[in-house]
């Protein structure tokens, strides 16, 4: 089935409905603001939209979000229900309060954990959102514990997830499919500073499906970060890997897409062997992140592939956060479009062309 898009109008006028009275041929008017880029049309066996989001953490000691975690999503549902299959990195937990957490002992004030009740995981399919990656920093906030409820609630809710070590997450759609492997700088999940181990997962994740999908989170955080560097980056004292490096390895492999998350900041888009690299989407939704500044200019990114894993092309959303609520809303000053523009421009030989007010590229 073809994605829902939304359409913009402007308010019918008190003054119109007498000018219709004159005459059935007038125009229809014009929308003041532009309408958000229409999904191309769908073949359910020749192409297929992926959407990717950045970090999104579900609640925390700073608060719940309301109606069982959907207003943290509600501001951007259509949005998130465009493609085909929509991807965000979970950082955080559905579990119940509980220890051990990892925080246990620590003296730093920079050790943070992120939970919201299990039922929360609801909000997620409501959202439009059909898969997450649990290859972060905070997915395993409450240990084995909260890990495993955040699974089952997943499961429950039949969300697919990657990133467990070795894990190689296969979901069909549209009759195309697709291999979902999640990496991050950690042990229980696929390490990204292993990039031997990330190029043997991506080719047996080849031979089970027609596209292949790395979620990777990596990389140095702040809003100082969003530049890519082409050496290894660290935060916190934990090596984050080696961002181009590990991109264009798991490329080389057969991934068809790469998605990145982890420096809390959008980053550029690079165009490798006619592959999309989205280094980072920086922040999506709650309240744990720096969202003020460049911490809040954020964006979705949806991306249209054949079969063959070819990029056809697709189009980026601007989205700004609400600096207290943590709350995404569609951005009309287009600030991250903007933004990735001139990064992708910066930082790399080769990009897509993200069209200055629509967003939309081809390849």
């Amino acid at each position: 089935m073809a994605p829902k898009v939304p359409q913009q109008g402007v308010p019918v006028m008190a003054a119109l409905s007498a000018l219709v009275a004159v005459s059935m041929s007038l125009l229809p008017i014009v929308p003041a603001v532009a309408a958000e880029p229409e999904s191309p049309a769908q073949a359910s066996t020749t192409s297929i939209t992926i959407g990717w989001a950045g970090d999104m953490t579900p609640g925390s000691k700073a608060g719940n979000p309301g109606h069982g975690g959907r207003d943290l999503f509600a501001k951007v549902r259509r949005q998130l229900q465009q493609p085909d299959l929509m991807i965000v990195n979970l950082e955080g937990t559905y579990a119940t309060e509980g220890r051990p957490t990892k925080c246990d002992g620590s003296t730093s004030g920079s050790c943070f954990t992120f939970r919201a009740p299990p039922s929360y995981a609801k909000a997620l399919p409501w959202a439009g959102i059909d898969a997450v990656s649990v290859a972060n920093n905070h997915t395993y906030d409450y240990k084995a514990r909260g890990l495993a409820q955040t699974r089952a609630q997943l499961k429950a809710n039949k969300i697919a997830y990657t990133g467990m070590a070795g894990q190689i997450t296969v979901r069909r759609v549209n009759g195309i499919r697709v291999a979902l492997i999640g990496f991050s700088p950690y042990s229980r999940n696929n390490n990204v500073n292993d990039i031997a181990n990330a190029q043997r997962l991506v080719k047996r994740a080849a031979k089970k499906a027609d596209v292949v999908v790395v979620v990777a989170h990596l990389g140095a955080e702040g809003v100082d970060k969003r530049h890519t560097p082409k050496t290894a980056e660290y935060a916190y004292g934990e090596r984050r890997g080696n961002p181009r490096a590990f991109a264009h390895a798991v490329v080389k492999a057969g991934a068809d897409l790469v998605l990145g998350s982890g420096p809390h900041v959008l980053r550029g888009i690079e165009k490798y062997r006619g592959r999309l690299i989205a280094y980072s989407l920086g922040n999506f939704a709650g309240k744990n992140f720096n969202t003020r500044g460049l911490g809040g200019v954020s964006g979705i990114l949806t991306v249209e592939l054949t079969k063959k894993g070819t990029i056809e092309g697709g189009w980026f959303t601007s989205v700004i956060i609400g600096a207290v609520s943590g709350v995404p809303a569609v951005d009309r000053q287009n600030r991250g479009l903007k933004l990735v523009r001139s990064l992708s421009r910066q930082d790399f030989t080769r990009t897509f062309a993200l069209n200055a007010n629509t967003g939309r590229f081809t390849n």
